[in-house]
């Protein structure tokens, strides 16, 4: 399942979310969106997991605090 992660603090890497979700099982990839002309953080990212590990940490971090910011942790929709 491919896991969107919002409201991230812009120091955020992706090794830091392959740690934060690595709690809940394992991780297929990580990784946090950049702006293409600055390549400073977008604030947000996605993480890719088994769906059993998926739901159980979709449903223990949204809305956890993290680096002072409530995460928004919901399963990513796909690109219209």
């Amino acid at each position: 399942m491919n896991i969107y992660v919002g409201n991230l603090p812009f120091s955020t890497t992706g090794g830091d979310l392959e740690t934060l979700f690595g709690e809940y099982g394992e991780v297929e990839s990580a990784a946090v969106i950049t702006d293409r002309e600055t390549g400073r953080s977008r604030g947000f990212g996605f993480v890719e997991m088994p769906n059993e590990a998926a739901s159980t940490a979709i449903e223990e971090l949204n809305g956890k605090d993290w680096g002072g910011r409530p995460l928004t942790v919901n399963e990513a929709r796909p690109r219209r």
